[in-house]
């Protein structure tokens, strides 16, 4: 039974126990320590120059062949990018990939709050839900006269993974847009299941957020230039982003530090072996935290369904006699920090990034230092 008085400052937790590096967070999420190193050695040659020349656009270069490299693109898609982040790009998708009617796969915060947006939009005749309980997907059907198929790759929310597939039987000129903001960089995918998978950079691509990058098929380019007389500002506009993306820039300045560490963070991945290394990673870092919540009588997975388990956001249940909310506040009094639970879920669990930057030992740690914890609060 926990004790009432145990405050987050009573329990101190070996040093010989903790993790080399102690962030664990959805996102923002952990930027490994080289690629600061990196921006920081840059001096007075990058941050503060102009986004319109060279300086930085080789930079922006760099992200666009570098994503292109770990989604291993066919030839004729291009990588695009904005400012605004992923919550920006539902908007945008909805001026210029939407025509007039979306189906969305929802089950959980993220993925509901696409189709919210297409809901919202005077000009979305038809927005379709395809539904499932948190800790689940939904299988996504096709139907007649739907032209985007909205997916999520990993609910973020709630540490569910869902598989990326053109929905049988769907139209054919119809689009799949994917949310890959938590996935891209951690998981596998097949380019050709998807027409946009679109993503901001703070979690498995370790850099910060605010920008936009959207990998687009041929069709989904050909999608923006049927619907460029429909009216949207400037900012949400994908022909112009689409215009300014092939010259390695953006409409509007972007943030540099983000463009640098996630040109970073690419090239990392890229020269570790590319997606099929990163999933590998993040298995090996999510099943050291599944298979120990499994082994504890007071914890375990909360996606039940090992085949719908994400590799890249890791949810532990808590029993009800042990407060998942004190067990992070004493982790973060000890240097490890972000193992709280998605606010709205409003479970009693512990949510763990395991993303590429965040090491399978440190994991194992992590697992040891809540052990720890537990028995202290339990003593």
């Amino acid at each position: 039974m926990v004790r009432a008085m145990t405050t987050q400052n009573e329990v101190r937790i070996p040093l010989d126990l903790l993790p080399a590096d102690g962030r664990f967070g959805s996102g923002p999420s952990k930027v490994r320590v080289e690629a600061l190193r990196a921006l920081a050695e840059t001096g007075s040659s990058y941050m503060g120059t102009s986004h319109r020349q060279a300086t930085v656009k080789d930079v922006v270069a760099r992200v666009r062949t570098g994503l292109s490299d770990l989604l291993r693109l066919p030839d004729g898609y291009e990588v695009l990018l904005g400012n605004g982040g992923a919550t920006a790009f539902w908007d945008v998708a909805g001026f210029r990939l939407v025509r007039d009617h979306s189906r969305h796969a929802v089950f959980g915060e993220f993925s509901s709050k696409f189709a919210q947006a297409m809901q919202e939009a005077p000009h979305i005749a038809q927005v379709d839900v395809v539904e499932s309980d948190p800790g689940t997907h939904p299988e996504m059907t096709a139907a007649a006269g739907v032209d985007a198929y909205c997916l999520t790759h990993n609910e973020t929310s709630t540490g569910v993974a869902m598989p990326v597939a053109r929905p049988a039987g769907a139209d054919a000129d119809a689009l799949v847009l994917v949310d890959a903001t938590s996935a891209a960089g951690g998981m596998e995918v097949d380019a050709a299941e998807f027409d946009v998978y679109y993503l901001s950079p703070q979690k498995a691509l370790a850099s910060e957020g605010g920008l936009w990058l959207a990998a687009c098929s041929p069709a989904a380019l050909a999608r923006i230039d049927e619907l460029a007389d429909r009216w949207c500002p400037a900012s949400l506009d994908l022909g112009i982003a689409r215009d300014n993306s092939l010259k390695d820039q953006t409409y509007n300045t972007p943030a540099l530090a983000t463009i640098f560490l996630l040109a970073e963070q690419l090239d990392w991945l890229n020269t570790q072996g590319g997606l099929a290394w990163a999933q590998a990673r993040t298995a090996e870092s999510s099943g050291v935290l599944y298979d120990w919540a499994e082994a504890r009588e007071w914890a375990s997975p909360f996606v039940t369904d090992p085949a719908k388990r994400s590799t890249v956001v890791t949810t532990i249940d808590l029993a009800d006699g042990i407060d998942a909310t004190l067990v992070s506040k004493i982790l973060r009094a000890n240097g490890v920090v972000d193992t709280d639970a998605y606010r709205k879920l409003g479970r009693n669990q512990v949510r763990i990034a395991t993303f590429p930057a965040i090491t399978p030992d440190d994991c194992r740690a992590l697992t040891a230092c809540i052990d720890y914890v537990v028995e202290a609060l339990a003593g």
